[in-house]
């Protein structure tokens, strides 16, 4: 009878323990709930040219240019391109005065006529954030519908643009070199274009733990009026261990490398890890948030089935957004839009332009930066039109509108379709940067 008594005060100890663990796991994850309503003074924003380089050991020297133009960047195994250069007195990253300025482009040249056909798998990622115990606490993920919208976008389905009808991205290299287009075709079509053919992938899950590995806060997620999740932010350097493949050889522990190993994505593909309702914060800090999205590659070692070249595999993170979260239009494509449309212009991240100055005109916020990122000059001009509609079967997108090539080249007049520097909304970008600037954008004596 002993025995039995202090069987069942044991037995008491373990419930309340258990009832104790369960209460400080349940108050440890309600502290990170934040009122979605706080988004609203939050700007969303992506990771730019440099941050990305430093996330993945990537640096600019990485990549050199060979020649002024030629068919891309010679000795590596990755996405097709080009190079030219364009010609502007301005200075470079040190001050230096710098005046010839070379490029890489994704696809052929425009004088090529060529169409090139460019693979464009997706990878749909679910996040899960754990606990403190390490069971699940919340899930994140894109699900049919998402998959099916960014499936039948502007990315892959042709919609009508002033300079004609086409993917997204087809256009809007169109609109920025039309001075170089060769209309030889009796259709009027010059043949020139780059085109993007989709392919859903395996899905992939990413566990995020609930304390970063210096003890930070790893994650937070916000909640609408009726306290449903509706967005999960993530420390970003946290997020970046756990979307790369961190050793070589690629293991399949993370979403890239396990994309890697099983084919999924190849050198050759312009690829998308898609997630839903996913945003960044960065420095350990929520209020340091909202990044939607970069633009990088997975720089991997040569291997003897490719001659042993160097092997880039392009790729994004993009968060598809669902609507009221943000300010000034940003949803569903946005940020999607902008990091493909900056990959067809800066595939490699190391097209260095000269000193830019991007300053919305009533609100004041703003950008300098000195490389050829197209979306990052247009996501500071909240009152100028930073986002362009598309109807769609069902669902209306939401593009960013991107600076056009001769925006960064300091072209006045505009070479570009119409005279213009933005895209698909002519009226976005009406004048070019001051210039010449110095870094951080201080005028030039």
């Amino acid at each position: 009878m002993l025995k039995k008594v202090c069987s069942l005060v044991g037995l008491a100890t373990l419930f309340v323990a258990a009832s104790t663990q369960t209460t400080f796991a349940q108050e440890a994850i309600q502290s990170r709930k934040l009122p979605a309503s706080a988004l609203l003074k939050m700007k969303p924003s992506t990771l730019h040219s440099d941050q990305n380089l430093k996330r993945n050991g990537v640096t600019k020297n990485s990549l050199s240019f060979k020649a002024a133009k030629s068919s891309g960047i010679p000795g590596i195994d990755s996405i097709v391109n080009w190079s030219d250069q364009f010609t502007y007195a301005g200075f470079d990253g040190n001050g230096n005065a710098q005046s010839v300025w070379p490029y890489t482009m994704v696809g052929n040249p425009p004088e090529s006529g060529q169409t090139t056909s460019i693979r464009a798998p997706i990878v749909p990622v679910t996040v899960e954030l754990l606990g403190p115990d390490g069971s699940v606490a919340l899930t994140f993920g894109p699900d049919g519908n998402v998959v099916n919208n960014a499936l039948a976008s502007p990315e892959f389905e042709p919609f009508i643009y002033t300079n004609g009808i086409g993917q997204f991205n087809d256009q809007m290299m169109r609109a920025s070199f039309a001075d170089r287009l060769r209309h030889h075709h009796g259709d009027g079509d010059d043949g020139w274009h780059t085109i993007l053919r989709p392919k859903l992938r395996t899905a992939r899950t990413i566990q995020v733990p609930f304390l970063t590995a210096s003890g930070g806060n790893a994650w937070f997620f916000f909640v609408n009026a009726a306290g449903q999740p509706v967005l999960a932010a993530l420390d970003a350097d946290t997020f970046g261990s756990l979307l790369f493949p961190a050793t070589f050889p690629v293991d399949n522990s993370t979403p890239v490398g396990a994309a890697e190993l099983a084919g999924d994505i190849t050198t050759h593909d312009l690829s998308t890890f898609l997630f839903n309702n996913t945003v960044l914060f960065s420095g350990g800090n929520i209020n340091n948030c909202c990044i939607i999205g970069f633009h990088t590659y997975d720089f991997e070692p040569g291997i003897p089935q490719n001659g042993n070249l160097p092997r880039l595999y392009v790729l994004n993170y993009s968060s598809w957004l669902s609507p009221g979260l943000f300010l000034f239009g940003f949803q569903d494509m946005t940020a999607w839009s902008h990091e493909m449309a900056e990959t067809f212009n800066d595939p490699f991240i190391n097209n260095a332009t000269p000193w830019w100055l991007s300053v919305d005109p009533f609100l004041g916020s703003g950008n300098c930066q000195n490389n050829l990122e197209t979306g990052d000059v247009v996501e500071v001009l909240d009152s100028l039109n930073p986002v362009s509609t598309i109807p769609g079967n069902g669902l209306t997108y939401h593009p960013q509108n991107e600076a056009l090539f001769p925006w960064f080249a300091f072209e006045s007049p505009s070479p570009a379709h119409l005279g213009a520097y933005s895209f698909p909304d002519e009226t976005t970008l009406m004048s070019l940067s001051p210039g010449p600037l110095l870094p951080g954008c201080v005028p030039a004596p």
